[in-house]
């Protein structure tokens, strides 16, 4: 018996060797479709190719693409569990044409794989084709064999595939695998066709039209192929098994699930449950790999409520501990090698499951125990009121999904005409009461649209380019239809890769383009949960509704996610080298720097600087993964997580994790290095940052210093203009670069010397030595008095200036005023056997006066004083006169 994964490689193997290329997966999350909520079919990821808007350096493909339906036009959740072939998670396997080959091709490549590869009968295989396509019914006739009642013509759209109104399309011709008479049903298109006898297994589809909005068709000038095979529906068929849940990869899933709950996997009190949980298990684990992560808006709620159905069936098998987490390395063991990111992503899916089980648990048996009570007071049949509803999703977090499924299995119902009229009560009351907080008037158009659109799903985590249709518009504080070219608003959209600031990390910046104009995006802000992308329309319009190309600047993201990932390895190294009470008291994270403020009381040294350089460019050259995983707060703080300042926690967290600690440094070795709270987006690898340097340390505010630092590029042009600086410093001193720091210190040596030497030559030039004239004496007030206006003199000279020319009196006062660069610097010296009746502090403020300033100290035989204007110095030498001749 072939397992699916055999069947997989066979399938691939055929095509490749039939000269398609081997294409892997697109993720779960469409990145070119913001129609969709998950990819869910094959041709998902080739769409733009089939409608000419890309090309790519192959025209044949081979794919098995991972597929979700559990939500929107595609939802098949309800019925997981409960038949044989629904799946909320599945795999297409299909075989594409760009324009290559057409029907005379895939028409036999299809029959020889089922028939001669897979060895299934040709006597069990019946088509259908669409009922005008005599082409594709001619082939299966000429290459199959097949007569006329095992073609089957349909005339209705099953067998006529449309991207949509417009654009591409073509009949479909499907290929149906008779299970036996033994089964109920009939074929396709009779009256039993619902039955389970005939099961469609491949859907070819002949892309050959093009269809206009006037409803006419015209020929694709190169017609393409697109096929989809479900690999648990040929899987089935190919291990004898009539339902898909018994195929190998699905009954280890059970069986795993059994196992881990201790009861029987085929009971039939337990075998829905154990179905669902195998279902589930596939389609969290996937969504999480994926970067989809459970929350109560998009497809984060839609991930929550596959997760707690699963959960709640667990919850039925009697199993009080967290089961689901618990299966994820069965999975990984099944499909991990055909899909990596499952392995990579394994520690991440395991503790969000863990995580989510947890909290639900915590909520699903005071839910189910309120819902009892509230259908024992109602009639036997009777509905479930929608108030009632909504009291258990508002106060006690039990969604109506998961209502609904309870009482799905009592034969109950739920009004949810009910419920929207209390969720919607609700809502306007939170309106009101958030009209009056005091917020900003034209913030509330962001409360209106957060209402109406709910939060936008951030898709950057994962990928740089998406698709996304524009919700809202906002110019000048009100909503608006479109923003033409020159305008500026803030465009809404249903997903975007666009980081919004927040955290310290800037927002991102790119362009929004639509079929009708293109946007500059300059800025992200969060308005109420909403990314406002700031614009700048350089064409065209923009308008609601449209469908949008999102592209963010790949090479400034790139400079950011390096700044903020060198941050975190900053601030461990902080705390290695300065200690365990640094941490974070803000930061900036942009494309051209970064900066951190942290808690510390002293400057760093040089020494401290260079180790924390070291030990940061120390664990970018290790070029360890960057992981990310989710956990609560308190988990993650007990972990050793560093919580970044500011930052407000929800009930779930990321974990961002980098750097392993080698042999002989702080920690165990192996041990994680920085492992942080953080919301922002991150190098792959510590490698990308490139380089690391500290540009400078200084004070922020009172115990808080500040370092700012480059990265990358930025770091490399620093360090190589350093160098440069160096090399012109070392041309300009006649010397090497590297003895440059010795020759500059000589030089300065030198220099003080020298400014010595000349400070005392002009001392004694003011004090009349070496045959200068000094300073003349003369008698004022009956008392001797010495007074110059001196310049070339530095001011903190004038002190023991003073003090020689006091010792040569024998009586007297002196007042000398320095000019100091324009300004004025006075000192006042009075000999002790004046200082009963004279006070050199009353005298210097006088001088002080006369020079524009104000005030002065000392004591009464010295004091000192400056002002404003050093030319007024006759003025305030004869201040100081009329001061001595009044006090005689």
């Amino acid at each position: 018996m072939a397992s699916l994964n055999e069947i997989r490689s066979t399938f691939f193997d055929y095509f490749v060797k039939n000269g398609h290329t081997w294409v892997e997966s697109s993720p779960l999350v469409p990145r070119n479709d913001p129609t969709l909520m998950f990819t869910n079919a094959g041709m998902v990821q080739f769409k733009n190719v089939f409608t000419g808007l890309e090309t790519r350096d192959y025209s044949r493909a081979v794919t098995s693409q991972k597929c979700v339906r559990a939500g929107g036009k595609h939802n098949d959740l309800d019925n997981v569990g409960y038949t044989a072939r629904h799946h909320t998670f599945f795999e297409m396997l299909g075989n594409f044409s760009f324009g290559d080959y057409f029907k005379a091709d895939a028409i036999p490549l299809a029959w020889n794989l089922l028939t001669k590869e897979f060895g299934l009968p040709a006597d069990k295989l019946l088509v259908t084709v669409y009922h005008d396509d005599e082409e594709a019914a001619s082939i299966w006739k000429k290459h199959a064999g097949l007569g006329d009642d095992r073609i089957i013509r349909i005339a209705t759209a099953d067998n006529f595939w449309s991207m949509g109104a417009t654009g591409p399309c073509g009949p479909c011709s499907e290929i149906f695998y008779d299970h036996g008479d033994h089964i109920p049903g009939g074929p396709p298109g009779s009256p039993d066709e619902d039955g389970d006898r005939f099961v469609e297994i491949w859907n070819l589809v002949f892309m050959q039209y093009e269809s206009h909005e006037d409803g006419s068709r015209t020929n694709l000038p190169k017609p393409s192929i697109d096929t989809g095979m479900g690999l648990e529906r040929i899987g089935a068929v190919l291990q004898g098994k009539h339902d898909n849940y018994d195929t190998d990869l699905m009954r280890s899933l059970i069986e795993a699930s059994a196992a881990a709950s201790g009861t029987d996997p085929d009971a039939p009190e337990t075998r829905i449950h154990h179905r669902v949980i195998a279902d589930h298990l596939r389609s969290t684990s996937f969504l999480i790999a994926d970067g989809v992560l459970p929350s109560n808006e998009g497809r984060g709620y839609v991930l929550r409520r596959i997760m707690r159905r699963a959960m709640r069936h667990a919850h039925l098998l009697g199993v009080e501990a967290p089961l689901m987490h618990r299966l994820v390395p069965a999975l990984v063991r099944q499909m991990g090698q055909a899909f990596p990111e499952l392995g990579r992503a394994e520690p991440m899916i395991e503790e969000t499951l863990a995580l989510e089980e947890k909290r639900f648990r915590n909520t699903l048996e005071r839910g189910l125990h309120l819902l009892d009570e509230a259908l024992e007071a109602l009639p036997d049949g009777a509905a479930l009121p929608g108030e009632t509803a909504f009291r258990l999703y508002d106060t006690y977090g039990f969604p109506l999904d998961l209502t609904e499924d309870a009482l799905r299995e009592k034969g109950r119902a739920v009004d949810v005409g009910g419920f929207d009229a209390a969720m919607a009560a609700q809502k306007a009351k939170a309106r009101a009461a958030w009209a009056g907080s005091g917020e900003a008037a034209d913030a509330a158009i962001w409360f209106d649209i957060a209402q109406e659109q709910g939060a936008t799903e951030f898709l950057g985590y994962e990928t740089e380019t998406a698709e996304g249709q524009v919700r809202a518009l906002v110019k000048d504080g009100a909503g608006v239809d479109a923003l033409k070219a020159g305008e500026s608003g803030a465009v809404v959209l249903n997903q975007t890769p666009f980081y919004a600031e927040s955290g310290g990390q800037v927002g991102d910046s790119g362009f929004i383009r639509t079929d009708a104009g293109v946007a500059r995006v300059t800025d992200v802000k969060k308005m109420q949960g909403v990314f406002a992308h700031m614009v700048e329309v350089t064409d065209g319009e923009i308008s609601v509704a449209a469908a949008a190309e999102l592209k963010v600047d790949h090479d400034r993201r790139s400079a950011i996610r390096a700044n903020h990932s060198a941050t975190h390895l900053m601030h461990e190294a902080l705390r290695s080298h300065l200690g365990a009470h640094v941490a974070q008291r803000g930061s900036l994270n942009a494309e051209e720097r970064l900066r951190f403020d942290f808690s510390h009381s002293k400057a760093m040294s040089p020494a401290e600087i260079e180790a924390v350089e070291r030990e940061v460019n120390a664990y970018i050259r290790q070029n360890s993964p960057v992981t990310t995983r989710l956990m609560t707060p308190d988990e993650a703080r007990a972990l050793g997580a560093q919580a970044l300042f500011g930052e407000k926690y929800g009930d779930e967290v990321r974990v961002v994790s980098m750097g392993v600690r080698p042999e002989g440094e702080a920690g165990p070795a192996g041990s994680i290095y920085s492992m942080e709270l953080c919301g922002g987006t991150h190098v792959k690898a510590t490698g990308e940052i490139g380089l690391f340097v500290v540009t400078s340390e200084a004070a922020s505010s009172a115990g808080v210093r500040r370092i700012e630092a480059l990265t990358g590029e930025a770091a490399r042009a620093h360090l190589a203009g350093r160098a440069e600086a160096l090399a012109e410093a070392a041309l300009t001193l006649k010397t090497r670069p590297e003895d440059v720091a010795g020759r500059a210190k000589a030089l300065l040596d030198e220099r003080k010397l020298l400014q010595a030497e000349l400070a005392d030559l002009r001392r004694q030039v003011a004090l009349g030595g070496g045959g200068a004239k000094g300073p003349e004496e003369r008698v004022v007030g009956g008392v001797a008095f010495v007074a110059e206006a001196l310049s070339g003199v530095s001011p903190k000279d004038l002190r023991g200036m003073i003090d020689e020319i006091k010792a040569r009196l024998d009586s007297g006062v002196v007042l000398l005023i320095a000019d100091a660069g324009g300004k004025a610097a006075a000192a006042c010296g009075v000999t002790e056997d004046l200082t009963g009746r004279l006070s050199a502090v009353d005298l210097v403020r006088a001088a002080a006066e006369a020079l524009g300033g104000k005030g002065g100290g000392g004591r009464a035989d010295m004091a000192q004083a400056g002002g404003a204007d050093a030319s007024k110095a006759p003025e305030a030498i004869a201040a100081v006169e009329r001061l001595l001749e009044s006090a005689k």
